[in-house]
């Protein structure tokens, strides 16, 4: 992928949302983009883990953990399964685990952190609906292009 999120702010500014919010990166690939999907779960990674075990087609899934840092929505075992479907990043407002290992796998991952805690499997959340952190409202079907300087978010394919 040959694009920069800074030079697509210069040239297409006005179409662009910013996320505000300072994720960490924790895959193996730093730069990832593709059409939105969304998962929004607290505590509980059910949904999400379906949602991956399922074609990507260089998707990114957008989950909106509420932010929180007490438990990990994500590890190894289920971005291993994102890789092998073909998607091309997970974003979550939440945690993440197994972080060694994530960085091995060709997957962009960006999290506010990690905590070797597991979360409940009960199926509680909702997918395919608006989410909304870092002053950004993200909807399923958007373009997400992310890098080390951040992530943004355009209507359409900008490349």
């Amino acid at each position: 992928m040959n694009f920069a999120t800074a030079d697509l702010v210069d040239e297409f500014g006005g179409e662009l949302v910013g996320c505000s919010t300072q994720f960490r990166s924790y895959g193996g690939r730093e730069r990832f983009c593709g059409r939105v999907e969304t998962v929004r779960c607290h505590g509980d990674n059910a949904l999400l883990r379906s949602v991956l075990a399922t074609p990507g087609s260089g998707r990114v899934l957008v989950v909106d953990g509420s932010g929180s840092l007490r438990t990990a929505l994500m590890g190894d075992m289920i971005a291993a399964s994102a890789v092998e479907q073909g998607w091309s990043g997970v974003v979550i407002n939440g945690a993440v685990r197994d972080v060694a290992a994530l960085r091995t796998l060709d997957l962009g991952v960006k999290a506010l952190g990690s905590n070797p805690r597991r979360s409940a499997k009960e199926g509680a959340g909702e997918t395919g609906v608006p989410v909304s952190f870092g002053e950004a409202e993200i909807r399923p079907g958007m373009w997400l292009y992310s890098d080390e300087d951040g992530i943004v978010l355009a209507a359409r394919d900008l490349l």
